[in-house]
Order: C-alpha cells, then structure tokens, then sequence
C-alpha cells in the first residue's frame, strides 16, 4: 500500500464499527480538534495508532466472516510494512532481464516447449529456477511472469548443445548456476547467462541458427533391388532414357549382399514373395512389431521362413555397418547439400504451408558437409546447417530430400524444382540425428558492447559443451542407432511403399507431375499429419 493511500484512510479504534471501512457506509462522525490543539498532533497520533489499527480492522473482518455475517465487505490487503512488524516480510529481490544459454539431451522429452501435462525441457528448466531460488514464488505459477521465452522450439526427441532463454532472473547469488544445475538432470544443463537490456526477446533477436545432422553413410546407398522403389526407378529409367545417373558403387554393394545371402543356403526371392503382402501392409499403415514374436506373426513366416528371414536381415545390416563411402558419393551428397543455400520457398519442406505464403521463403546461409567418421564400426557423416530461421521439419525434410536424390540416381535440380508451385510430399528424415548446435546474435551483441556487457555468446563453454555432445547427444545417437536400426527402417520404408505408385515418381526418370497435377497429400501419405504434427503447429517452428 502506497504512503498517499495510507495516510487518507481512517484510523479505526476497538470499539468502532467496521462499515467505517466500505465506502458508502454510514460510520461516527469525527468530532474537529479541541480548541488549542494543533492538527499536527492529531496527524501524529493517527501514524502511532495506525498499526494496531490494520490489526483490529482484521480481527473485527475475520469476527464477522466467522459469524456468517453475509454483507459484503472489502477485504484489507497485508501491506509490506505489517509484514515486517509481524516478522513475515520475505526480502524482494531485484530481476535483471538475461540470457541463459543452456544444452540438453532430448531423449525422453516431448519437446522444448511447455505442454502440460507432457515432461518438456522448459518445464524441467522452469522448476530448477523456482527452486534454485532465481524465480520468486509469486511468479512460480506462471512462466510468463517472468518473460520466459526460447530462441529455438525443438521437437520431440531432438537435441540441443546450445540454446537461448530470455527471462527476467533473481541472479543476486554468484552460485545460481550451480544450484540452477544441481536441480537439473544430467541431460540438461545451464551453461551460464548474460546480462541483456530490458527489451532482448532471444527469438527476436537472433540472427540465425546452426543446426547439426548426423546420418550413418549407408543411408545414400540405393534401395535394395527387389524394393518396390527399385522396381519404379528402373522401370523409369527405361521408359525415360538417359536422365537418372548409373550406380556402379551401389550395383556392387547389393551384388555383394545377394553372393553372401546365397553362400548362406538362402533363396531371397523366395522369402520376400513370402512376405511382401505384409509389407505392403506395414507401409499403408506404418505398423511397426515391437518384438521377435509380433514380427514373425506379422509377416506371416513359418518358423523356417523367420530363421532365414533374419539371416537375411543380418547379412544386409553387417554389410550396412561396413560400408565407407566413396569419394564421389561423398561429393554428390556435398553438392545435393549446396543447393538449399540461399533464399529460397520452402513450401514443401514443412507441413501446413502454401507456396503463395511468405513465411514460407526462408534464407540458408551454409550447409557443410563433413568428412566421414567412424562410430562403433558405422561410418557417419556430419552436417551443419546455418539458416536464418526454420519452419516445422525443415531440416528433417531438407535432409530426406538430398539422401533420395543422392541414392536413387535422380538429378540433383530435383532439389531446385521442390521450391516451386507443385506441392509433392518429402519424408521427414529420422528426429534421432538431428541437433541445435546454437542461436548467433551478431548484430544483437554490437548493441550490447555500447552497455558494456558480456555477448550473448556460447563461446566461453565450447569444451564443456563438446564434453556433453560426446557424452550425452553424440553416444545416445550412435547407440540408438545401433540398436534399432533407425535409419534403415526409415529408408526401408519408402523403398517398400506401395500405396500411391506416382507418390515418389520425382525420385525417377519420371521426375515432377505437371505445374496442374500435383500430387495430392492425404491421410494415406506416410500419415503425415499426425496429432503430434497438429500439436507443435500450433506453437513455434522448428527454429
């Protein structure tokens, strides 16, 4: 309560009534001041009584609620100063508006993004800061009390070494990022903040974003021959001559694979015929078995069948596992990479956007492709990604769209040819090797330099975030993979769909339908917008 406001109400004794405290009720008259006495004394002894006072104004509210007194009566706030009388004053510490930079592991999380009641980073990283003590329990209900905002929304199951929050902290306590990160698990940390000005938004104001995608070699390899993608690609290629490349590499790879299987005792034509309904049925409804058990019954094998099934399953993933990729592969995914640089109309990149909508124009800025490397006996490859901003599956979609190319044969201008008008769906690549490496804010920290204060910068805690790269992001990658085969399945996939025979017709000779005829996108489409599409468009985009 203000001086101004306190110094106009009415002292009130024990024995007044309280409706001298609603407005409009009738209450004692107050007799003037005696002759003689000065009105200053009076203003004096109503500032000694004023305390006792607040105290008898409560007592005599409370003695009428608890007497069922039905009249409506304005219930007096405790203002700070009774608080103190009282020993029950909690000291207000100053907020200062910053930038936490943070890293975490997304294994586990349904995003980025509060969406109660799903366990997400942010929730997980709001309740550190209540309890660490950097937010106020008065503003512990309601994240936006405190400005709380993300530079970047990452989706389920994707991970970030470097992300940007903007909030206003309680940052009086020099170990607040100890705490913070002793209230944390493992998976996630606070790797420092900076003091910003009062108007920073770290989503408005940053410049770009450096994604990193990390994608086992094998996955540019061409489908297996007796895929149902194959069969299209070379049917293609004869009806249309001379447009797809020729796969000398790939061709020997899959040879190798069949002299192995054969060497084995096993007829691989005849165990696909055996159970190539079933997969066929498994691409129209992405069912997926969970166990041995389930899968034996889903493809329909008998107990022969199923042990030359996996054999043949074996043979194909130690040959996978083996793989290093040549040299001009290596350029080919380089060169199919290039393409996105620039401004371009990422339309069909994304879901729920239309070529005509602006927001759908997005500018790259470099995509770098990394010498392989290889994990636990898997040859992987590293892709960086430095754009502007990003739209929901951007990244996901524009990694999917250059392995295609890269491993059907098809033109690398196919990519070009997906900015345009005709809409055509693009698979997502898998979330599991996509990460945020971290938001930059070049022409944010000029502006902070004239303040004096520290850039918004992950610079300082490079070797700490490496260390959680390897450790948590880098290692949960490579073990996934290894365990579930996650990017086979993803590429077995299309290569076996069967739904909607013109739906990869551009990943062949064939190319893209005409400007009129383009291919219609619906529920039979991968189910592609399924209900956790829905749910993250209706927050923020992927960057």
């Amino acid at each position: 309560m203000s001086a101004e406001r306190q110094t106009s109400e009415p002292s009130v004794s024990q024995n007044d009534d309280l409706s001298s405290t609603i407005p409009g009720a009738a209450g004692p008259e107050v007799a003037p001041p005696a002759n003689g006495t000065p009105a200053a004394s009076n203003s004096q002894q109503r500032k000694r009584d004023r305390g006792d006072s607040k105290k008898v104004r409560r007592e005599n509210y409370s003695k009428r609620q608890n007497h069922g007194n039905s009249m409506p009566v304005r219930q007096l706030p405790r203002d700070r100063k009774d608080d103190e009388e009282d020993g029950e004053a909690k000291e207000r510490q100053p907020k200062r508006k910053v930038a936490c930079m943070v890293g975490y592991c997304g294994t586990g999380y349904h995003g980025m993004q509060i969406n109660p009641p799903q366990r997400t980073i942010e929730g997980d990283i709001f309740n550190a800061f209540v309890k660490a003590g950097a937010i106020s329990e008065d503003n512990s209900n309601d994240p936006k009390k405190s400005a709380f905002m993300r530079a970047a929304r990452t989706d389920k199951g994707v991970h970030a070494a470097g992300n940007v929050i903007s909030l206003k902290l309680i940052i009086e306590d020099p170990d607040i990022v100890e705490k913070v990160n002793s209230r944390l698990p493992d998976q996630i940390r606070l790797w420092g903040y900076s003091r910003t000005t009062k108007g920073f938004e770290c989503r408005k104001h940053c410049d770009s974003r450096i994604y990193e995608y990390l994608i086992p070699s094998y996955s540019f390899l061409p489908p297996n021959p007796g895929s149902a993608l194959a069969k299209q690609i070379n049917e293609m290629a004869d009806t249309y001559p001379g447009v797809t490349r020729d796969d000398p590499e790939g061709a020997r790879f899959w040879a190798d694979v069949a002299h192995q299987v054969k060497a084995a005792g096993i007829n691989e034509d005849e165990i696909r015929v055996a159970y190539a309904e079933a997969l066929e049925e498994q691409a129209l409804n992405q069912k997926k078995p969970r166990d041995e058990g389930s899968l034996k019954t889903f493809l329909n094998l008998s107990d022969n069948q199923f042990s030359k099934f996996k054999q043949i399953r074996a043979i194909e993933n130690a040959a996978r596992r083996a793989y290093r990729i040549s040299a001009e592969r290596l350029d080919l995914v380089r060169l199919a990479m290039k393409k996105y640089e620039g401004p371009h109309n990422f339309h069909n990149f994304t879901i729920g956007k239309d070529f005509n909508d602006p927001s759908s124009r997005r500018y790259m800025k470099s995509l770098v492709t990394s010498d392989p490397k290889i994990i636990e006996g898997t040859e992987w490859i590293s892709i960086k990604i430095h754009g502007q901003s990003f739209m929901l599956h951007q990244i996901r979609k524009m990694i999917g769209m250059a392995a295609q190319v890269v491993r059907t044969g098809a033109p690398l201008d196919r990519i070009n040819e997906a900015f345009n008008r005709r809409k055509i769906n693009i698979p997502k690549a898998p979330a599991l090797g996509l990460l945020l490496e971290r938001p930059v804010y070049t022409n944010f920290n000029e502006r902070l330099k004239s303040f004096g204060r520290d850039a918004v910068s992950f610079d300082a805690y490079n070797n700490k975030m490496e260390e959680f790269k390897m450790k948590y992001i880098y290692d949960k990658i490579y073990a996934e993979e290894a365990k579930e085969n996650i990017f086979y399945g993803f590429f077995g996939f299309i290569d076996n769909f069967k739904g909607d025979v013109h739906l990869f017709d551009y990943l062949t000779a064939k190319g893209f339908p005409e400007d009129n005829d383009s291919v219609p996108i619906t529920d039979a489409v991968l189910k592609e917008m399924d209900e956790e599409d829905m749910e993250e468009l209706e927050g923020d985009n992927e960057g």
